[in-house]
């Protein structure tokens, strides 16, 4: 018997306005579009058969860099098979790499991390259509529709200015798209046309969209030159300052007892924050200002630690040499697809497998979980991978 976890769909999703209410709000939505100076033919094609999006409005909810333990997220992000791709995607696209770097003054390596983390190195851009997601946002999330409402409107300046197509606009939940995720408004302000084709053409174009990245870098404060992170080590009672604001000479960590992840004492120039995402018996990271243009990207410190340590890999860097503090051990990409197999393989109703874990798939390590005499987390770790048959 197939255990089934549909119940669980209509526990997330809640009870719906009445559809008047929306219906009314994205008239008053496409109005508001047109006299922003959006053309009535576009808002109204963009608009049209727009509904309110369940999934929209959970996703909303629930942000990954805010809720998953840091060894899930850099373990899910960076994996081997990420760094393998990136660097064949690297030597693929060597030229425009090199040019935005030259031109930009930014890592080709972070160019590239930013790239895969992004969107997979432009295969997993998303599948929203952004005038439909936008307009949910703005109609029902209830917060910031000020923000939703601007970014439509953006998003439709674009096709009308001539840089995309309508039916180009697909990308996340919250309005980010193309191949390295930019949302509608910091397209307008810091999109480029590298390729030199006359559009600034983010979707199609991965010459446009790493030169374009390289320009919200720099634009962000990216020093050319200089470094954005160290694997370190504090001793294991540290309880000194830490924190990416809280900067201090390399002489000064070195004195805290701060040293390289493989031992060696610090050495260099510059001024740098400590972070420590596990606590002093966990991985340690000096950083310095270009993670804080890093950081700009996506406003989260586990995001730019990822892409930190993916630019590292890129760059012939090993991995973390410090173990997180865990029993537990994350999953990479390929192993999170291998126990949605071992779940289905038990009778769980997941859906189709992914590698990525959603509400169903949660539930069903949760049930798992219960089953083997294991605390009911929902957590895709290695105990309950291993305990499923995983290797």
């Amino acid at each position: 018997m197939r255990i089934a976890f549909a119940a669980l769909s209509v526990l997330l999703v809640g009870a719906s306005p009445a559809a008047a209410d929306f219906a009314g709000c994205l008239r008053t939505l496409e109005d508001t579009v047109v006299r922003a100076g959006v053309s009535k033919t576009t808002a109204a094609a963009a608009l049209r058969g727009a509904q309110r999006d369940e999934k929209v409005l959970r996703l909303a909810g629930s942000q990954p860099e805010f809720k998953t333990p840091i060894w899930d997220y850099i373990g899910f992000l960076v994996d081997e098979q990420r760094v393998e791709d990136g660097r064949a995607m690297m030597a693929r696209y060597d030229r425009v790499l090199r040019a935005a770097e030259r031109q930009f003054g930014v890592d080709r390596h972070v160019i590239a991390a930013v790239w895969g983390v992004e969107s997979n190195y432009g295969r997993d851009a998303g599948d929203n259509f952004l005038p439909h997601a936008l307009a949910t946002l703005t109609c029902a999330a209830g917060r910031r529709t000020e923000f939703w409402r601007t970014e439509l409107i953006a998003a439709l300046r674009l096709v009308d200015r001539g840089d995309l197509a309508l039916d180009k606009l697909y990308g996340s939940w919250a309005g980010a798209f193309g191949q390295t995720q930019f949302i509608p408004s910091t397209y307008q302000r810091l999109a480029v046309d590298f390729d030199g084709d006359g559009r600034r053409d983010l979707v199609g174009s991965v010459a446009d969209a790493l030169g374009s990245t390289a320009n919200y870098l720099k634009r962000a404060g990216w020093r050319a030159g200089s470094p954005w992170m160290i694997e370190v080590r504090a001793p294991v009672r540290y309880s000194g300052p830490s924190g990416r604001r809280k900067r201090a000479s390399i002489d000064s960590w070195s004195k805290r007892g701060v040293v390289r992840a493989d031992g060696s004492a610090l050495t260099g120039r510059g001024e740098a924050g400590l972070l420590l995402p596990a606590g002093p018996t966990g991985p340690g990271f000096l950083v310095f200002s270009n993670f804080d243009a890093i950081y700009a990207y996506n406003q989260a410190e586990s995001y730019a630690l990822a892409i930190s340590h993916l630019a590292d890999r890129l760059a012939g860097y090993p991995t973390l040499r410090t173990p997180w503090p865990t029993d537990d051990p994350p999953l990479s990409r390929a192993q999170r697809l291998q126990l949605q197999h071992l779940l289905i393989a038990k009778g769980y109703d997941i859906g189709e497998p992914d590698g990525k874990i959603g509400p169903l798939s949660r539930a069903a390590i949760a049930d798992a979980e219960k089953r083997a005499g294991m605390p009911a987390t929902g957590r895709p770790g290695g105990k309950i991978y291993r305990a499923l048959g995983g290797r």
